[in-house]
């Protein structure tokens, strides 16, 4: 007989509740977990598909090590050796701006990003990379500027709101927010509620939609500019909101003053009596904005983030119930990095800062190592995720990593980066280990999961946050740990916490690298580091979330940290750990002014010179390249490179080349003929297929595919068909706007 156990999806942010079998110590069946308070019994196919991403054919079980061509296992000891030495000698060589780590990018666990960033800062580097510099840098980098700190995600508060306005976000598909597809159907259904789609084509969140907005694709920053023209002009700007919550809006008011508004909704190809009534709707009723990847992947990227952040501002819907609210967090999403502090670090070939929340753009990595500046990047250590599909320019990265001196990657399989490797260490999967997001999704209750193992792991296989501890021993990071602490770590945790600190109070240099000193002690009894990692951030929380904690039941005291850890144990679905106040939410904004900041002056010159005439000519598409890529559509039937095995996808049409009918004809090209696609970076072949939901004049290629599986190649990698240095200033790169042509194949 088999046993049921609750745990969670891996697969995306959203981490629903799930249920699942194992017999004879195998994962065999899947279905969604109704006790989960987040997302109460929903979970979409991917969840329950997760059995395909656990057990794929090119998992790895032991350290592997590049020898020639090949491949050869070796064991732990000789890894972390021959690794520490390299890296201990590029970085006495070549300075510590040699080194960088990309990670902290899974979807399913980020304890290991307390040790890979521990690892780094230990080695006297900041070059931390992740994939939230791929998606928000320009929109977390105006979060620091605008609600003063780069980690003050302002999240719509759907639940409490009248109108939701998604823009360029697709939920049916996509998620993005707990139980998308339950919550966008009933607002649309709802007679007291409006649900507003602004996004060029008819996704399946548009075709349900009470409002549907087909943009032209790359023209939001004007329509958000004519948006905000049409407000002021009428006079509907929340004056005592703008008083009381706002700074520097008179300063930036006349950049909307005296604007051709009607000039520039033609050129974004709308009506303009629909928009000047979403306009009203905007300042009449209790909104919520959700964008999502159309904007901050899409062209004038960050100004599009910082049009609608003053357009949510004039209209009073920061930090109020039902508007956008700064999120309660169990951890923060990163830390605030301002590059305006001298100590903090640029790229050397790029000049790019490290806008999202810390971590610097994945496009720009293949410039900063194919340079011949003296601090170059030499070696790149690469945890949990997939460069060589996930991030744009797929030729770029396989030209610079082949240029390292160390690439080391970690993970479950042998992935195409993981192939450029010199030594590739076997990861545990979520479902062998511990581990947890810190993902902030819900208001005013915070929620976390700590996802334990179900099924055993082969042998060899370590956490990654275990495979950083190794390392940092043989670095020589971890000062040495007194017997008395390693028999503590076998009691009573309070007493083991109270010795800890009296230990660390005599060796100061042990707070920098204590993850590591958890992980030997606690994680050693526990064959967890991150288990271990959970304990000691839950003892050492600030106070704000040790207020919010109480809200939510768990009373003040020395021992709070601990209670909620035993609650984590006990209730494996997860629980509700803390509880924002809500009539306190603009306390967590922390500008200079206390107030939202509009003003931001590197984005004044092309605020003010954004108009109809301008875009017109800049929106005309070259003649080679007559149509527009969307590059990484979301559908159900890929979720970043985490399900390799095709037939999770069996009979489905995963991976197409979708246009719209009325260029299908014009092009004389018919459904599921196999034709080209051909951008600046490159050439791609895949099947057509005709939709009307794709909008004419664009092209529909979802993101994920191309991988390597069984000796084969499955899908098309839309990544070859995207430069790297097609992105906007903060490093964003401009996938959802590739200029592109389609020619049938011969």
């Amino acid at each position: 007989m088999g046993q049921w156990h609750k745990t969670g999806c891996v697969l995306c942010a959203q981490n629903c509740g799930l249920e699942i079998l194992v017999e004879d110590n195998r994962m065999v069946k899947v279905r969604s977990d109704r006790s989960n308070p987040r997302s109460q019994g929903y979970a979409c196919r991917k969840g329950l598909n997760v059995i395909y991403h656990q057990y794929p054919a090119d998992r790895i079980t032991e350290p592997l090590k590049r020898v020639g061509d090949t491949f050869i296992p070796i064991s732990w000891d000789q890894a972390m050796d021959e690794i520490a030495d390299k890296m201990k000698g590029l970085v006495e060589t070549h300075g510590p701006r040699c080194l960088a780590y990309i990670g902290a990018s899974s979807q399913g666990g980020h304890f290991e990003a307390a040790f890979g960033l521990s690892i780094l800062r230990a080695m006297g580097s900041q070059n931390f990379y992740s994939s939230a510099g791929q998606e928000f840098s320009g929109c977390w980098w105006l979060f620091g500027r605008m609600l003063g700190k780069q980690y003050n995600l302002a999240g719509p508060d759907e639940h409490a709101s009248e109108m939701l306005v998604g823009w360029g976000w697709n939920g049916m598909e996509s998620h993005q927010m707990p139980r998308a597809p339950k919550v966008l159907r009933e607002f649309s259904q709802n007679p007291e509620k409006i649900l507003v789609v602004v996004d060029p084509r008819k996704s399946e969140t548009a075709a349900i939609a009470n409002i549907h907005l087909p943009v032209r694709p790359g023209s939001d920053a004007l329509l958000l500019k004519a948006m905000i023209s049409i407000i002021i002009d009428q006079g509907w700007e929340n004056t005592e909101y703008i008083t009381n919550c706002v700074e520097g809006w008179e300063t930036i008011r006349p950049w909307f003053e005296d604007f051709d508004a009607k000039a520039a909704i033609t050129v974004c190809e709308l009506d303009y009596d629909q928009v000047f009534e979403l306009c009203r709707l905007m300042t009449t009723k209790r909104w919520c904005i959700h964008p999502d990847l159309g904007i901050y992947m899409g062209r004038k990227s960050v100004l599009n983030s910082y049009l609608m952040n003053i357009l949510g501002a004039i209209c009073g819907i920061f930090g109020v119930r039902g508007g956008n609210v700064i999120l309660g967090m169990f951890m923060p999403l990163g830390f605030h990095a301002d590059e305006r502090n001298p100590k903090t670090w640029h790229t050397v070939s790029t000049n790019m800062p490290p806008a999202a929340a810390g971590s610097f753009p994945p496009a720009v990595m293949p410039e900063e190592i194919l340079n011949d500046h003296p601090d170059r990047l030499r070696a790149v250590y690469v945890s949990a995720c997939n460069p060589l599909r996930a991030y744009p320019d797929t030729q770029a990265y396989e030209k610079a990593f082949d240029k390292l001196d160390l690439l080391v990657v970690n993970d479950i399989v042998m992935s195409e980066t993981a192939r450029l490797a010199h030594y590739v260490l076997p990861c545990r999967t979520f479902y062998e280990s511990w581990d947890g997001t810190f993902f902030p999704m819900t208001f005013p209750k915070i929620f976390f999961q700590m996802r334990r193992p179900i099924v055993p792991p082969p042998e060899n296989c370590l956490e990654a946050s275990q495979i950083f501890t190794l390392l940092a021993d043989k670095l020589g990071l971890i000062p040495e740990i007194p017997d008395e602490l390693y028999e503590a770590a076998g009691g009573d945790r309070m007493n083991f916490g109270a010795k800890l600190m009296e230990w660390a109070a005599s060796k100061p240099e042990s707070l920098a690298v204590m993850p590591f000193v958890l992980a030997k002690t606690l994680g050693k009894q526990w064959d967890s580091a991150a288990k271990a990692a959970l304990w000691g951030l839950l003892m050492t929380a600030p106070k704000m979330f040790r207020k919010n904690a109480a809200r939510a039941g768990f009373e003040p005291g020395i021992d709070q940290g601990d209670r909620i850890f035993q609650a984590l144990l006990d209730i494996p679905e997860g629980i509700w750990v803390g509880e924002v106040d809500p009539d306190e939410n603009f306390k967590a904004i922390k500008t200079p002014s206390g107030k939202i900041e509009v003003y931001v002056p590197e984005l004044e010159k092309d605020t003010k010179s954004l108009d109809a005439e301008s875009e017109s000519k800049e929106l005309e598409l070259p003649e080679k390249y007559p149509l527009i890529l969307n590059a990484g559509r979301h559908t159900r039937y890929n979720i970043n490179t985490m399900m390799r095995n095709p037939q999770w996808n069996k009979g489905k049409r995963a991976c197409t080349i979708s246009v719209n009918p009325l260029d299908a004809e014009k092009m004389g090209l018919s459904d599921a003929q196999q034709v080209k696609v051909t951008t600046e970076a490159g050439s791609e072949v895949g099947e057509l297929q005709i939709s009307e939901q794709v909008r004419m004049g664009t092209v529909l290629i979802p993101h994920g595919f191309g991988l390597i599986y069984d000796g084969s190649v499955y899908g098309i990698n839309v990544n070859r068909l995207t430069k790297n240095t097609h992105r906007d200033p903060l490093g964003t790169p401009l996938h959802r706007f590739v200029p592109c042509r389609i020619e049938a194949l011969e």
